[in-house]
């Protein structure tokens, strides 16, 4: 059940009655709050208000302080999720030297390793926006330099004075000791029996028995 932030504990509910959800979840029912209360010292738990819109309203035993913390963590995670979905922005002049061209795609580049998704834009000024190939050329480089860490998720595009592009991150490959370690266990050395026929085999053939030789004509006495 979902317990907003701002909700009263303990003393602070003032209603004569409400309705009881007990610790592990279980209903109680309709009852006294002062017995509540009771219940919930003995316990060693808070009675905490999470539905004060109903009638009675409702309140849960548990404990709060423990709640908080791990609802603190639970918001702090998402918040590191809604980060890792940023998309980052980087602009590109038409006429971009190497230096700053080098320095922009390691800015790509790093968004990239972090995880997050970049969106590429090259900006037109006056004429420049006549000759669209300029801006779509940078853009096939940057890709292009980028291609160990990052893919475009579509071909550039226009959007009134500026040509867009998004690069998003590319799936780590499995590491190469990790496939050479699957190779050695997919080929298992062989055993002394296969290695014994070819060792027989190796044998020079003068050792094999010679074929009976043909018997020599007796002399005439």
């Amino acid at each position: 059940m979902n317990i907003a932030k701002d909700h009263k504990v303990n003393e602070q509910i003032r209603v004569r009655q409400i309705r009881l959800i007990g610790g592990e979840g279980e209903q109680v029912g309709i009852i006294d709050t002062r017995d509540a209360m009771n219940m919930a010292r003995e316990a060693g738990m808070d009675l905490v208000m999470v539905s004060p819109q109903a009638v009675p309203p409702v309140c849960r035993l548990l404990d709060y302080g423990r709640f908080r913390y791990e609802q603190q963590q639970n918001e702090r995670e998402n918040r590191k999720r809604a980060r890792g979905q940023e998309v980052k922005a980087i602009k590109f002049r038409v006429k971009i030297d190497g230096h700053d061209f080098n320095t922009k795609t390691g800015h790509v580049r790093r968004f990239l390793e972090e995880g997050h998704k970049v969106k590429v834009t090259i900006m037109f000024r006056g004429r420049e926006r006549t000759h669209p190939e300029l801006g779509e050329r940078i853009l096939v480089r940057v890709a292009e330099t980028l291609a160990d860490i990052g893919v475009p998720e579509s071909n550039p595009s226009m959007m009134g004075m500026d040509m867009n592009m998004i690069m998003t991150p590319r799936v780590a490959p499995t590491p190469k000791k990790e496939r050479e370690d699957d190779g050695e266990m997919a080929a298992p050395a062989p055993s002394g029996a296969a290695a014994a026929p070819a060792e027989a085999a190796a044998q020079p053939e003068a050792q094999a028995p010679k074929a009976d030789a043909p018997a020599e004509a007796s002399t005439p006495a």
